[in-house]
């Protein structure tokens, strides 16, 4: 590595620690370079800055921590997210055409549902569609929408995703988040998942999110929502009263502890 090379890493870290990620492009312009000199900065970096889907973070960071894989999530906080899906079917009615979201939390959604309901079930989540293919619901229709395939979150991705979603009339958009703050709004791992949650909470009636207590006042990569962006949110447990309170104070959205 080379001192001018050195020079821009210090620089970008002193960035990172300030504002927590920071878009290729804008690192490019803050140094004075190409993007892809940045990247090769950050390959010669020994790991110390990460790049995820054209963000850089600091890879020491905990709050931006990458490692997500959806069967190592399944079991964590498995009763606080039944509870969570319980209280989001109660708000489903007949003839509702609903967007599901990915990862872990909503998959419990789909044994909450009454058999005979009427309802169309939208997903770009293979998870939370073999859910919905193995329950026995006559009036219930599924509709997955594919693209290119990223197994660690078992969902897709792509432009295709985000037009078809523009495309359907949703009822009410179940949205997941693996952090959620109240100043900075929602955030997950994944950036691919960033445009299909913005193109349902915007195009969706009603816009849910769905966060169990372990993902209050967390921040992870790829932010995709303001607080006020939601209609509704639903947690749990008793982080998530308190946290009811402060989000009461500030003139969020209203919020359901379960």
């Amino acid at each position: 590595m080379n001192g001018r090379s050195a020079q821009r890493l210090e620089r970008l870290s002193e960035a990172l620690k300030r504002a927590g990620t920071l878009p290729l492009a804008e690192a490019a312009a803050l140094c004075g370079v190409s993007e892809m000199t940045i990247r090769r900065d950050i390959a010669a970096s020994s790991g110390t800055i990460a790049s995820f889907g054209g963000h850089l973070v600091m890879a020491d960071n905990p709050q931006f921590a990458a490692a997500y894989h959806l069967d190592t999530q399944k079991d964590h906080f498995a009763a606080a997210k039944q509870r969570l899906c319980r209280e989001a079917a109660a708000r489903v009615e007949e003839g509702d055409t609903l967007f599901i979201d990915c990862g872990t939390t909503l998959v419990a959604l789909c044994a909450e549902l009454p058999r005979q309901l009427t309802v169309t079930v939208v997903t770009y989540a293979l998870n939370v569609a073999n859910a919905f293919c193995q329950r026995d619901m006559p009036n219930m229709r599924l509709v997955v929408l594919g693209g290119l395939y990223y197994p660690a979150s078992q969902s897709f991705g792509g432009q295709d995703v985000t037009t078809a979603i523009r495309r359907l009339g949703i009822n009410k958009a179940f949205i997941s988040a693996a952090g959620v703050q109240i100043d900075k709004g929602a955030s997950c791992f994944h950036f691919h998942e960033v445009a299909p949650k913005q193109a349902a909470i915007e195009h969706a009636e009603r816009s849910i999110l769905v966060a169990d207590e372990s993902k209050l006042e967390v921040m992870r990569p790829a932010f995709f929502a303001e607080l006020s962006d939601f209609d509704a949110v639903i947690t749990s447990g008793a982080p998530g009263h308190a946290w009811q309170t402060r989000v009461a104070a500030s003139d969020g959205p209203p919020v359901s502890v379960v």
